[in-house]
């Protein structure tokens, strides 16, 4: 399924698209619930029911009125999650950005899964990006792939921890790296470079319509794996490509990670970390090396950004200025 947050009349609606449809859980049902928060609340038991009548309408089973999708107004599938952290995923990044700063790979990335915690409350959709002056200073995307809880837990492990996922999104990881490399030089951070605004959507993909898509994770480690293509293009060039296959380690195994200790909850979000290539810290370090007197790229004013992830859809945003 293809389970989205849209608001009509200044309210938030829960619903599910089907091809360029858009079908409101309110008009489907009564009994469905009409806020994302609600619908991960309820776990697997409204994870099926909606599932059920999404088969029906898929397959003309039964009808009820539909929005075109593009009459309606997408905002964050997960609108107000209960928290969010992101993690340091993928090998190629983290070994790519270190050399291009001098630096060896870090043994203790092969050890176990790092995060941080950011802002759950500056999550938006797709749409414009408000930003401070300061954060226009090396303003940077970061291609990431979501993950949202639908299922309470403390200590899992990873063999079980996939079921505790209730679907997959794309996300962008905006960073204002001048602030960001400033405040980390106290050995204390990502805060403010990272705190501003972080887009997902612009739908939350349930596991079934990735089967298709999945393969074996890398040896050695534990959880689901997909093959999807990653990508960004900035202002409609193509800057980034990566694969979630890549992924060193599995979302099962940041979750043990997670909950060691430590409940987790519906609404919950998990970022991977940006993919290889996904940023322009890494890209422009790499051009450096290559060339000298290369000239670094970074986002600025009324730039186009648009993720795009196999089976996850397209998440586009723009740059516009703060207003209050």
């Amino acid at each position: 399924m293809r389970i989205v947050t849209s608001t009509k009349n200044g309210q938030q609606e829960l619903g599910i698209v089907i091809d360029d449809r858009f079908y409101s859980c309110s008009v489907i049902d009564q009994n469905l619930p009409t806020t994302m928060s609600d619908f991960l609340k309820g776990g697997e038991e409204t994870m099926n029911q909606l599932q059920i009548f999404e088969t029906a309408l898929r397959h003309g089973a039964m009808n009820r009125p539909y929005r075109l999708l593009d009459d309606i107004q997408l905002i964050a599938p997960v609108p107000q999650p209960t928290s969010f952290r992101d993690a340091y995923a993928f090998r190629q990044h983290v070994a790519t950005s270190r050399r291009n700063r001098g630096l060896d790979m870090i043994p203790e990335f092969d050890e176990f899964p790092v995060f941080y915690f950011s802002n759950h409350q500056s999550i938006q959709g797709p749409g414009p990006v408000q930003c401070m002056p300061l954060h226009l200073n090396q303003l940077d995307f970061e291609l990431e792939i979501a993950i949202v809880i639908n299922k309470p837990g403390i200590n899992i492990p990873a063999a079980q921890a996939d079921e505790y996922i209730a679907g997959y999104m794309i996300m962008n990881d905006f960073s204002a790296r001048k602030l960001q490399m400033e405040e980390m030089k106290l050995s204390l951070g990502p805060a403010k470079g990272k705190d501003f605004a972080t887009a997902i959507g612009p739908y939350l993909v349930t596991k079934d319509e990735l089967e298709p898509y999945k393969v074996q994770p890398a040896a050695g480690h534990i959880g689901d794996c997909y093959e999807l293509n990653m990508t960004c293009k900035v202002n409609g060039t193509q800057v980034s490509t990566g694969n979630f296959a890549s992924m060193h380690w599995t979302f099962a195994e940041i979750i043990e990670r997670v909950s060691y200790g430590v409940q987790i909850f519906p609404g919950d979000i998990i970022g991977s970390g940006t993919v290889g290539t996904g940023c322009f810290l890494e890209l422009n370090g790499t051009a450096r090396i290559a060339d000298p007197n290369h000239k670094d790229q970074w986002l600025d004013l009324g730039d186009e950004i648009e993720l795009e992830i196999t089976a996850l859809g397209k998440l586009s945003n723009s740059i516009v200025l703060y207003h209050s």
